[in-house]
């Protein structure tokens, strides 16, 4: 199969589907990757989707709803009837089924656990026993297990006779004859070593591997520092459950990253992009609302020093930069931060160095800065008064920014909201209303 990978060609299947052009459009989505057929699908409005929908094989339709995000999700199954539902998803993978499972009505789960295989169902019915954001509604349970008192040959055979490897598997994991995690035999290893030679010898006993129970982001980080292809999920018992595989871990990472992205700006990361005007309106106006909000306050804050501002005009245009530069320096610290919350390099235990280097740099930075914007104000209206007040006001907003951004993520991590979600927001208000009172209450102090 080939990609998709440039707009000429996105151009020439739209243009296929409002001619009619069937004939044009069959070659080609025959050779595309059903990863990309999803991101095609996701490129194009309502009314354009079924003419692709429609060429999909039972095999890639399963596939496709997997990859493709929740709101189109939702617009294709709205066209699909159980039948239809059935046939593409019964043939998924575990891990694969369960992440589809939110999205699909009573009746067509029931038909698919129906026409699984009992495996299959156990398996299902394993993963769907843990939330989805651990390493056990991660996992996938095609890990392939073997004894340690057996040799090569006799697990090459047993492979052989299995007929299917599982995808990504760099690994067997060896039990005992309770099922425990004994350690893994790497791939590499079982290819090279001699015929005659037992599993036993063979195996690493330290292996990374999970609890059930771990979350997820503890498993994507593990991946991540250690290199990981795959990995065991073990009970409490140490009981081999299943197996994480990179593909999924990448899934999650993109995932999350896209999730921290979208929700600096209050959105959904998977909304359909050509969802109706309505119910995209609606799922902004919240964070328009709480924008709103922070506004006022700034104003408000701007409107107590009226007086202030009639009789010295320059401050008004000298207020947007001392709000800037903190908020800009701010989400510098605060993007650090979070994402030293979210890799583990920063926690509680060493907060306070963090907020002390940073207030050192937050210092450093608003010297040299408010020392220019202080030559900039005294050049630009002739006053050395003036340049000495924005210098000052200055240093103060990029001190509390820094303070900000350090305190405001392990604030709102100790009270369980997202960093990334609510961060952003209160540090633009915070700079904001400190830049604003710092610039013209000194102003009114020492000037008026």
């Amino acid at each position: 199969m080939s990609n998709l990978t440039s707009n000429e060609q996105i151009k020439y299947l739209v243009e296929a589907i409002e001619s009619d052009r069937e004939q044009d459009l069959r070659p080609m989505l025959a050779e595309l990757h059903p990863v990309d057929t999803a991101r095609l699908l996701e490129s194009l409005t309502p009314e354009q989707r079924p003419a692709i929908w429609a060429e999909q094989s039972n095999a890639d339709r399963g596939e496709i709803l997997v990859e493709v995000s929740d709101g189109v999700r939702e617009d294709l199954l709205q066209g699909m009837d159980n039948p239809e539902l059935v046939n593409a998803i019964r043939d998924l993978d575990i891990d694969d089924i369960a992440d589809l499972i939110p999205d699909l009505p009573d009746d067509v789960l029931a038909d698919v656990l129906f026409t699984v295989d009992k495996e299959a169902r156990a398996g299902l019915d394993e993963v769907l026993s843990y939330p989805e954001d651990t390493a056990g509604g991660l996992m996938n349970v095609d890990a392939v297990a073997v004894r340690e008192n057996i040799t090569t040959r006799v697990v090459i055979r047993y492979l052989r006779l299995k007929g299917e490897i599982p995808e990504n598997t760099d690994k067997l994991f060896v039990v005992d004859r309770k099922g425990r995690l004994m350690g893994v035999l790497p791939v590499t290893l079982l290819l090279t070593s001699p015929a005659d030679e037992r599993v036993g010898r063979l195996v690493d006993r330290e292996p990374i591997s999970f609890r059930a129970m771990e979350p997820q982001d503890n498993v994507t980080g593990a991946f991540e520092k250690y290199n990981l292809v795959s990995a065991a999920v073990v009970d409490e018992q140490d009981r081999l459950l299943g197996r994480i595989t990179i593909d999924d871990v990448v899934d999650v990472i993109r995932e999350n990253a896209d999730q921290s992205l979208m929700a600096r700006a209050g959105l959904i990361d998977d909304e359909d992009i050509f969802a109706p005007v309505t119910k995209s309106a609606k799922s902004r106006a919240l964070w328009l609302g709480v924008n709103l909000i922070t506004a006022i306050s700034a104003s408000w804050v701007i409107g107590q020093f009226e007086e202030t501002i009639e009789k010295l005009v320059a401050l008004a245009v000298l207020m947007p930069i001392v709000a800037s530069m903190g908020g800009n320096a701010g989400t510098q610290t605060l993007t650090i931060v979070i994402r030293g919350l979210s890799v583990g390099t920063i926690s509680q235990a060493n907060a306070w160095r963090v907020l002390k280097k940073e207030l050192l740099v937050g210092s450093l930075n608003g010297l040299i800065w408010a020392f220019a914007v202080a030559v900039v104000a005294t050049v630009w209206y002739h006053d050395y008064g003036l340049g000495i007040i924005i210098a000052m006001a200055m240093v103060i907003n990029l001190i509390v920014s820094a303070m900000a951004g350090v305190g405001l993520p392990l604030l709102l991590q100790r009270l369980g909201i997202d960093p990334a979600l609510a961060g952003g927001v209160a540090l633009t208000t915070l700079t904001d209303v400190v830049g604003f009172f710092a610039l013209l209450s000194l102003a009114a102090v020492f000037l008026m």
